[in-house]
């Protein structure tokens, strides 16, 4: 995919700037289009592993042999008991995750049933992550009362190759603007810390401008256990914010939001990630790690003087 010359050396200058400075400026950005307004999101894994796949950071993919639960997709009584309890909680949206390439037509006949139950208003607040899906597969989703749809690039073009050779990155774009097509909002992002460059990075960034993705989910490597990435080290804090300041100088208005690897890569410098300019939050469980309570979230956004929903 071509990029703006232009931006992208505009991109790299604002690297040159201390951390203090690139944070300072995207801090001022988040509060200038976000104010104080904080959005959150919770994820039901809905389906686990056996992912034919072959993604290098990936502990659900059958190439790998991370010791995690492995488990078909849930019954139907069973999300739809996990969606309603995750609804009490002030999050916004609530995704539902599938491993896998794609859903076959009995599953997602399965999905299709029980999103179309129930309330339109929760329906709204449903994301789906649910692999390549066609654009029939896609009008049937739309159908049932969803409107937003989550698949992440990972990476830039350049970089993806490495880490994935059974799925392309042109495929993974044309599953994005796919779901556009059909109506959906995209929530399309990536991850950071397998080993790709700042140039990588800015690739991807300005890829998700040009596409006019308003949802950005920020994910940060947590090295599983038996995967090729098993090895690498997390990112530094510090790294870590000057991506979510890139990202915010880059995507002004964007929802950037937090999302897999935030203990881990953090730790207790978590809070300092809206101070960088993010402006949305994960909370709970990721699929295959363990992420902080909902209690100590909540609880760090009042700390902060930051608002929720």
């Amino acid at each position: 995919m071509t990029l703006d010359p232009s931006q992208f050396s505009k991109a790299q200058a604002l690297l040159q700037l201390p951390t203090t400075e690139l944070l300072k400026q995207a801090n001022a950005l988040r509060s200038k289009v976000f104010g104080q307004r904080i959005v959150l999101c919770a994820i039901i894994n809905a389906r686990s592993g056996n992912c034919s796949m072959n993604c290098a950071f990936c502990s659900q993919s059958s190439a790998n042999h991370t010791p995690i639960a492995t488990f078909p997709l849930l019954p139907k009584a069973v999300l739809q008991e996990r969606i309603l309890s995750l609804a009490e909680l002030p999050v916004r949206h609530i995704g539902i995750v599938t491993s896998g390439a794609a859903l076959n037509d009995r599953e997602l006949d399965v999905l299709t049933e029980l999103f179309a139950d129930l309330p339109q208003a929760l329906q709204a607040r449903l994301c789906t992550s649910l692999g390549r899906l066609t654009p029939q597969a896609l009008h049937k989703l739309r159908q049932a009362g969803i409107t937003r749809f989550h698949h992440n690039l990972e990476s830039s073009e350049h970089f993806y190759p490495q880490i994935c050779t059974s799925q392309s990155w042109q495929e993974r774009l044309q599953t994005v603007q796919a779901a556009r097509a059909a109506g959906f909002v995209n929530c399309t992002g990536g991850l950071f810390g397998m080993g790709e460059s700042w140039d990588d990075r800015i690739a991807l960034a300005l890829t998700l401008k040009a596409q006019n993705i308003s949802q950005v989910p920020i994910n940060f490597l947590h090295p599983h256990p038996a995967t090729p990435l098993a090895k690498r080290k997390p990112l530094q804090p510090e790294e870590a914010l000057r991506i979510i300041a890139l990202f915010r100088h880059l995507l002004p208005e964007a929802t950037l939001r937090v999302c897999g690897g935030r203990p881990i890569t953090l730790g207790p410098l978590q809070e300092q990630i809206f101070a960088a300019g993010a402006n949305g939050l994960m909370v709970g469980n990721y699929l295959t790690t363990q992420g902080e309570s909902f209690a100590a979230d909540l609880s760090m956004l009042q700390k902060l003087g930051l608002n929720y929903a």
